[in-house]
C-alpha cells in the first residue's frame, strides 16, 4: 500500500483552504496519495461542542492576522469572505458527488477560490451555479449529484467518521492513524509522510 494522507475538509474553513493550497505539493514530495474526506464542519462542531474561532472576538481577530501571515508564507491569495459564515451543505455534498470523478479537482479549485479568493457568496444557489459554469462544470449535473441520496449519506458518513476518529474541526489530517489538526501542522504531516 502506498503512503497516504487523509484530509478531512470543509469549504467554509479558511484554514482548510490554506491546507488545500499546500497539501498536493507535500504529498507529491513524499510520494503519497491524498485521500479526500469531505466532512460537514457544522456537524463536527455540533457533535463535539466546538465552535468557529470567529465566535470569540479576540481569537477571531488574531486568527484573521495569522491566516494572512500563512498566506504570505505560502505565496497564495487569501481574502476573508465578508459573507462568512456560509452554509456549505450543498458545496460539501458536491465534493462527495464529484469524489473519484475527473471533475473533482476543477470543482475543488472553483469552490475554494470562490470562497477564499474572490469572496463570492457561495450560500446562494445562483452564485454557485455561476461559479461552476465558469469553471466548465455542468450545473444540472451538480444539482443531480447533490440531490442523490447516496451522496447525502456519504457526507453524513464522512462527518461521523471524522468525529469518531477524534476530529473536532477542519482541516484534520491522518497519516498512519495519527491525527494532525490545523493547516499550521502541515510540517508534522510532511514529517509523518517521510
Amino acid at each position: 500500500m502506498s503512503k497516504q494522507v487523509e484530509f478531512f475538509f470543509d469549504f467554509g474553513s479558511p484554514t482548510a483552504y490554506l491546507a488545500w493550497t499546500q497539501l498536493p505539493r507535500i504529498a507529491g514530495e513524499a510520494g503519497a496519495d491524498i485521500v479526500w474526506r469531505p466532512a460537514l464542519l457544522g456537524g463536527i462542531f455540533k457533535a463535539t461542542g466546538n465552535q468557529s474561532p470567529v465566535m470569540i472576538p479576540a481569537k477571531g481577530r488574531y486568527m484573521t492576522q495569522d491566516l494572512a501571515r500563512f498566506a504570505r508564507r505560502y505565496a497564495v491569495p487569501l481574502a476573508f469572505n465578508p459573507n462568512f459564515p456560509i452554509n456549505t451543505l450543498p458545496l460539501m455534498r458536491g465534493a462527495v458527488g464529484y469524489l473519484d470523478t475527473p471533475q473533482f479537482d476543477a470543482y475543488m479549485k472553483a469552490v475554494y477560490e470562490a470562497m477564499w479568493v474572490t469572496q463570492k457568496n457561495m450560500g446562494q444557489a445562483e452564485v454557485i451555479a455561476s461559479v461552476l459554469a465558469e469553471a466548465g462544470l455542468d450545473v444540472a449535473d451538480f444539482q443531480q449529484r447533490i440531490g442523490d441520496e447516496q451522496v447525502k449519506a456519504g457526507l453524513k458518513t464522512f462527518t461521523e467518521e471524522a468525529v469518531a476518529r477524534g476530529a473536532f474541526g477542519a482541516p484534520t489530517f491522518f497519516v498512519n492513524g495519527e491525527m494532525f489538526f490545523g493547516q499550521d501542522r502541515l510540517d508534522f504531516v510532511a514529517e509523518a509522510l517521510r
